[in-house]
């Protein structure tokens, strides 16, 4: 039977790095992998791409309003792929998930899922959240803190500080960057964690 997998990890654990290579690996043993990117992440455009320097075009942008399924569909029919991996599935809304839960048991795909589990102020996103509800396969990549600490939250910087408040998604038009932290030194950097 085919699964549901969610690889998640703090910032910088390399997960788009790992989603390409496993592509590859598919893709070399002429399998017919898809990559699916939620729309809402715009920072690489049309692609998948790693800070380490590799990328390849997304297969399927997914909008928030459409289908995962039908979105597949329309790009290579369920029975002629092999795999579906999805970046930045932390966007993916609730009910894409399902739909992907039923790739995997139904149409026998398995499908991969990476992304991070929680944003900037300690909370889960919506389809990460889901994701550990349903998923068959949980396994967290691993980084580390700028102490060498293991690393697992994502403190978010506007102008040089670190805020603890702000829109869960701020991809255009803010100048922000992230840096992973352990919970040591977000509390020190960042304050306490607060439950929404």
């Amino acid at each position: 039977m085919a699964k549901l997998y969610f690889r998640y990890g703090a910032m910088n654990s390399s997960k788009s790095a790992l989603l390409l290579t496993a592509a590859y690996n598919y893709e070399e043993r002429d399998q017919h992998p898809v990559l699916v990117k939620p729309g809402v992440d715009t920072k690489a455009g049309r692609a998948v791409s790693s800070r380490v320097g590799i990328e390849r075009a997304v297969d399927v942008l997914l909008q928030n309003d459409t289908s995962l399924i039908a979105a597949l569909e329309e790009h290579r029919p369920l029975g002629q792929t092999d795999a579906v991996f999805v970046d930045e599935a932390q966007f993916l809304t609730p009910s894409q998930v399902d739909e992907a839960f039923v790739v995997a048991v139904t149409h026998g795909v398995p499908v991969l899922c990476y992304g991070l589990r929680g944003d900037f102020m300690t909370h889960s996103f919506p389809g990460s959240l889901r994701l550990l509800e349903i998923a068959h396969s949980i396994e967290e990549l691993k980084t580390i803190c700028r102490c060498g600490a293991k690393a697992v939250f994502n403190a978010r910087r506007i102008d040089g500080h670190f805020v603890s408040h702000g829109a869960q998604v701020a991809i255009d038009g803010q100048q922000a960057s992230y840096e992973s932290l352990c919970g040591r030194c977000y509390i020190d950097k960042v304050g306490p964690v607060q439950h929404a």
